[in-house]
């Protein structure tokens, strides 16, 4: 049994974990901690190996706020080169404290100014946030196509969709607290929807692959605030499943990647980051992943420009700013916390994971 019970870890570690050997002496190391799945971030560490074989890559794939707790526990002795993830907000505020470095290349230098922080923080995906419902959804009710909606089948089929509705735990997931935070800035009717999805029990997960699962299996029949780039790949193979980009409007994250402060390795950070916003690897991102390209030279579909051209008004990218800095005000994020408890009728989404700093949680027992 706890042989069955070792071996289980031991997989379950090395599917988190990419390697990339050197194939020449003498060599280098690169350390990347990041929230991007093997699926995804595999053609860029494979490509990127090809162009430099001297380099060894060791890639952790971590949750957002594991990966921003673990950043912060080595502050004072980083063991990441690099670092890259969705949860926006954290990012910026890592990079703000003064835990990133400046990139000093042409290539950061001329980054789109709305996709970069200084020469320090660069978005380098372009993802939307969507909807996913089965197929077979049609056969009881008319299938979202928008976020005003989706408030509607709430409340006019809160039997037939109670515990049938899953999205992202804002208090467990960073990248879910980005987007409550910003669908409240943008929809007047988002404590309207949020009251909806409590009364109709909605089920709460920490990552899009945990909801696309449930969603294949049919134990929910509509996903909100999933991560389009992900979303897009899995429902090419499950054909039970449908995307939906809301028409009314479309959160846009960007993966913000970093260069570590006193990192072990700065030159092979600096050469990677550098890889990222090349257009080869940005055109690689358009063509071999669903994550969407930022580069200005780098046209047609799986792009920015391709999105902005098709959606127009409705895409609403994150801003890269100071306002991000201000959706971790310790008193705001208890006050969004605190809605979202009373939406759900004071149903305990306890978070797991040490974020207690630098903005702590409610404690949900004496709510």
């Amino acid at each position: 049994m706890w042989l069955a019970l070792t071996l289980a870890l031991t997989a379950q570690a090395q599917a988190r974990t990419l390697h990339f050997a050197a194939d020449t002496e003498p060599s280098r190391a690169l350390t990347i901690y990041g929230v991007l799945d093997a699926p995804q971030v595999r053609p860029l560490l494979s490509d990127f190996h090809r162009r430099h074989p001297d380099i060894a890559i060791d890639y952790h794939n971590l949750e957002t706020l594991a990966l921003h707790a673990r950043v912060l526990q080595e502050r004072d002795a980083p063991r990441a080169d690099v670092i890259m993830s969705p949860a926006m907000p954290w990012q910026y505020q890592l990079a703000n404290e003064g835990l990133s470095s400046t990139v000093d290349s042409p290539a950061a230098a001329d980054w789109p100014s709305w996709a970069r922080w200084r020469q320090e923080l660069f978005g380098f995906t372009f993802e939307p946030i969507v909807m996913v419902y089965r197929r077979d959804l049609a056969r009881h009710m008319t299938p979202p196509q928008s976020h005003a909606d989706l408030l509607s089948l709430l409340r006019q089929h809160p039997r037939m969709l109670d515990h049938r509705v899953v999205t992202y735990d804002p208090r467990r997931s960073g990248a879910g607290y980005t987007y409550a935070i910003e669908d409240a800035r943008i929809s007047a009717r988002y404590w309207d929807l949020v009251e909806a999805l409590g009364n109709s029990h909605s089920v709460l997960e920490t990552t899009t692959a945990a909801m696309l699962e449930g969603l294949s299996q049919g134990r929910y029949w509509i996903g909100y605030n999933l991560i389009g780039s992900y979303v897009q790949d899995y429902v090419a193979e499950h054909p039970e499943l449908v995307m939906v980009v809301p028409k009314d409007y479309a959160l846009v994250l960007q993966r913000l990647v970093m260069m570590s402060r006193d990192a072990p390795h700065p030159d092979t950070a600096r050469r990677f980051i550098d890889y990222l916003l090349s257009a080869s690897a940005q055109r690689l991102l358009a063509t071999q992943t669903t994550l969407g390209a930022v580069h200005p030279s780098v046209d047609g579909a799986g792009t920015a420009a391709d999105l902005r051209d098709r959606l127009g008004e409705a895409i609403r990218p994150v801003q890269i700013g100071p306002g991000l800095l201000a959706t971790l005000d310790t008193l705001k994020r208890q006050t969004l916390l605190e809605q979202w408890q009373q939406a759900f009728d004071n149903r305990p989404t306890h978070a797991d994971g040490p974020l207690a700093d630098p903005s702590p949680l409610p404690d949900a027992a004496t709510e």
